[in-house]
């Protein structure tokens, strides 16, 4: 008695209802196989488990790279890769094109998040230091200034000068995150708008990040301190530090500061009012700019053919393109009102910069703002228009090095994809 085996079982030369075959009981050399009798016939891929590789019930998948049979016992013959060519060659092809596309998108995409939080943060630092810094009479409002001040950091304290912080950011960018996540989990708060809005789901949606703010705020401060506190006096501290002086600052504890210190309450208002500015400036000039783009992009594909690679750089280019512009809007309009943030944030903290006009030495921050349109006022009076833009050549360096490793990476990938297609 012979056991039981499915109809779809392949091992061994075996196949539907060969069993009834004549010479099947007899002895081995006698069984009879439906093709030739090569060697070929006796390695066979597995049996075919219904459901897997997107298979109908009954379809059988051939040996990979072997041609398909010319008798097929069960259904019409399958291709080995659906929507390619008989022989597989441009199945594999077009696999490689995939997988190559794929990863050249993770590496524009990684190399946009590098530039903007790694290879931008030198400009980050000189930049705040240079808003809050009250004392200089140097503003730096070319990139020209800027180089050569970071030159004399890097000089004269290393190269730690120009990368202090850079943990710290990272730490108040997750605490954002995982707070609007946490806050929209247990609140009916929207955290993403749909297409089909209406004012109501825009206002709430508004509260949620104006409550995320609120929640971050401290840790921004905190953090705010580690970016400008000059290197020269500073302790090694690790990098949970920007966490412990952001709890420290909501109760009350840790580091003393001075009687200037501005309570959290009085910091609300123009962090909330910065923040959901920066938000919805960035939003409308993304979704603009991601408009015009893909129009151009529809306008050019009516009028010529365009050619694989094109296509391709059209599928990852313009979102980059719209958050760049987006980022560089927003950080220049609201360039004013970020001075005026990070001068109420630092008050009162006891914290000692870098001499942004000499490039050596040491400034205390000493000032006595009562608040918001105080500090308008004052830096009106005592440092002019002009004085709401120190540091602005700082971000001229950074945006145009954001763009420049855009431009680098589009060349890359477009030569990537032409030698594979």
């Amino acid at each position: 008695m012979h056991p039981r085996r499915p109809d779809g079982f392949d091992g061994l030369g075996y196949r539907g209802g060969a069993r009834d075959e004549q010479g099947f009981s007899g002895a081995f050399p006698a069984r009879s196989f439906s093709s030739g009798s090569d060697l070929s016939h006796w390695v066979t891929t597995p049996p075919d488990i219904p459901g897997s590789r997107n298979l109908h019930w009954g379809e059988k998948s051939p040996p990979y790279g072997a041609p398909a049979p010319s008798t097929p016992l069960e259904g019409p013959a399958e291709e080995p890769f659906p929507g390619g060519s008989s022989s597989g060659g441009g199945g594999v092809q077009g696999q490689s094109s995939e997988q190559l596309n794929r990863f050249a998108g993770f590496g524009i995409g990684l190399a946009s998040l590098f530039t903007e939080n790694v290879l931008a943060h030198p400009c980050i630092v000189l930049r705040r230091q240079c808003q809050v810094n009250y004392h200089a009479r140097h503003y730096h409002l070319t990139p020209f200034t800027v180089i050569n001040i970071m030159y004399s950091f890097n000089k004269t304290q290393g190269p730690r000068a120009l990368w202090k912080g850079m943990g710290s950011t990272f730490i108040v960018q997750g605490v954002t995150l995982g707070a609007e996540g946490i806050i929209s989990e247990f609140t009916p708060l929207p955290r993403e708008i749909s297409h089909k809005w209406n004012p109501k789901q825009i206002g709430e949606h508004l509260l949620l990040k104006s409550l995320t703010y609120m929640v971050a705020m401290p840790f921004y401060s905190a953090s705010l301190i580690e970016t400008v506190q000059s290197e020269i006096i500073r302790d090694n501290t690790g990098i949970l530090e920007c966490v412990k002086e952001g709890i420290g600052r909501v109760m009350g504890l840790g580091v003393p500061h001075s009687k200037r210190l501005l309570p959290l309450l009085s910091l609300i208002f123009p962090t909330v009012l910065h923040g959901v500015l920066h938000y919805i400036i960035s939003s409308a000039i993304q979704k603009f700019v991601l408009l015009i783009l893909k129009r151009k992009t529809y306008s050019s594909h009516l009028a010529e053919s365009t050619s694989p690679v094109q296509s391709m750089l059209d599928a990852y280019f313009p979102e980059l393109i719209a958050n760049f512009a987006a980022s560089l809007c927003s950080d220049v309009i609201l360039y004013p009102l970020e001075t005026v943030l990070h001068r109420l944030h630092i008050q009162g903290t006891r914290t000692i910069i870098d001499n942004t006009d000499l490039g050596y030495e040491v400034l205390p921050i000493n000032t006595q703002y009562e608040g918001m349109r105080d500090c308008i006022n004052t830096i009106k009076q005592e440092e002019g228009m002009l004085g709401f833009y120190k540091g602005f050549g700082a971000v001229i360096i950074q945006y145009t090095l954001h763009a420049a490793v855009l431009q680098i990476t589009k060349i890359i990938y477009s030569t990537l994809l032409q030698n594979s297609v």
